[in-house]
């Protein structure tokens, strides 16, 4: 019976390959010509698809001519393959000019994620796309007609290396965030999906951004969420939901019998992020639910407020407790502030973090007994050591008044408390969650505290 299992589940799983040449192309999805960074001269880059038990080998070549490069899988948690991840600093050095880098790893989870670069912020140029991880024991496999990936974006129209040097310089002595130029979806404007009636569709929906947070809403329809980063969750209804750049969600969307109408989708970039608001900024981008293309399409109805569904409240479909008899407590107080050069700097325990000549990786694996020493990663890269299989608590505390989302690489976390915004530090007096949301991103609110709670099983 064993070796008949062990056939089966080989018969099975797959081996996808994507070639990727990383280039230089023009393009101008709001309107403004632009460079923008590619895959095999076009973009937007192609989504990479793969089914749960499928090995997927990424063959990366590097063609930009005046940068480095690498790619991260986002939210996968690269158990065993942790040299696969892509960070440069962390757990690979940059893929040179005119170099090569080969990603093979295992999918072994389902739901909806993303691939973007993860070198010296990259992405926004361009260089980022879904990634779908295909579930054949999906509990909610049965519950569709038809799956659409919905994809959300701030825009810029310079790039990237000139407006990280002005936001990290003397000059800009507030760290004030560069605003985004516009906004998109499925990497366009005025985007149209046709739908039949009757149906009902998966939406898996992805926040790609650089740094704007988008509210979404589709216009007298209601979303059914089943999935947040990767996690079943219980259904929850919701009219409205709140994506910060990297979270993602799968909703249910069963659509009208009455074809005689269409119906507006509208991304809002969140516009508290701003410092300021150019009068020229259209902070909204609209699509829509198609059912008629002889009808006409509708403006977006003005709202007064925004009211999206609280994230925390949901339930993971597999019930996983709360995870009990903690092992570690680590309080990260997070502050922005200014170093003797006049830039400003985000700051975890006043220290910020300073990438390492060698990737943090590299020297784990390589210092032997010395590598449970913080010391031999750098005194400013902010190491903590974990035992396998302890549960740890992460206490952040945000001192500052921005909302900020923190995502952690290689595992899902529970999110036991989220205080409201102005809270201060956590002090210890939150009831938490019988069975907590868990996801890979979260938001902590302005001057407020979230505590994580995961198990250390990634070595």
């Amino acid at each position: 019976m064993w070796t008949l299992l062990l056939l089966v589940s080989s018969a099975v799983a797959a081996t996808v390959t994507y070639d990727f040449n990383i280039t230089w192309v023009t393009a101008q999805p709001d309107g403004f010509s632009r460079p923008i960074i590619g895959i095999n001269g076009q973009w937007p880059i192609p989504h990479i698809t793969a089914t749960v038990g499928d090995r997927v080998i990424v063959n990366v070549n590097n063609q930009l001519g005046n940068q480095t490069t690498t790619l991260h899988f986002h939210g996968l948690y690269m158990n065993g393959t942790t040299h696969m991840d892509g960070p440069v600093g962390v757990s690979q050095c940059s893929i040179p000019v005119g170099g090569s880098f080969v990603y093979d790893f295992n999918i072994k989870q389902p739901g909806t994620y993303w691939y973007h670069s993860h070198d010296s912020g990259q992405y926004p140029d361009g260089l980022r796309g879904a990634l779908i991880v295909n579930d054949p024991d999906s509990p909610y496999k049965d519950q569709y007609d038809e799956e659409l990936v919905l994809t959300l974006s701030d825009w810029y129209h310079d790039q990237m290396p000139g407006l990280i040097r002005h936001f990290m310089s003397y000059a800009n002595p507030t760290g004030a965030e560069p605003v985004p130029d516009s906004a998109l979806m499925n990497d366009t404007q005025n985007l149209n999906i046709n739908i039949e009636p009757g149906k009902t569709y998966m939406f898996r929906i992805v926040n790609m951004a650089a740094f704007a947070a988008q509210y979404l809403w589709f216009e007298d329809h209601t979303m059914r969420i089943v999935e947040v980063d990767g996690v079943y969750t219980e259904p929850a209804e919701a009219k409205m939901i709140y994506l910060t750049p990297a979270q993602r969600y799968s909703a249910l969307i069963t659509t009208k019998n009455d074809t005689s109408t269409n119906f507006a989708i509208v991304g809002s970039m969140d516009q508290d992020l701003f410092d300021a608001v150019p009068e020229t900024l259209n902070p909204n981008v609209t699509g829509w639910l198609v059912y008629n293309k002889a009808a006409p399409l509708p403006t977006p109805t003005l709202i007064d407020t925004f009211d999206p569904f609280d994230d925390f409240t949901l339930i993971p479909y597999d019930r996983l407790p709360l995870l009990q008899d903690v092992s570690r407590t680590i309080q990260l107080d997070m502050k922005m502030d200014n170093l003797g050069n006049g830039a400003n700097y985000a700051f975890f325990n006043d220290r910020t973090y300073t990438r390492p000549k060698v990737p943090t990786l590299y020297s784990a694996l390589t210092t032997g007994e010395m590598a449970t020493d913080v010391g031999v990663y750098g005194s400013n890269t902010n190491a903590f050591v974990l035992e396998q299989g302890e549960v740890v608590e992460i206490v952040l505390n945000s001192l500052d008044p921005g909302k900020h989302p923190f995502h952690l690489h290689g595992h899902e976390f529970q999110a036991v408390v989220r205080s409201e915004e102005e809270a201060g530090v956590y002090v210890n007096n939150e009831t938490m969650p019988e069975f907590p949301m868990r996801r890979d991103t979260f938001m902590v609110r302005p001057n407020g505290n979230i505590v994580l709670r995961f198990r250390a099983d990634n070595p």
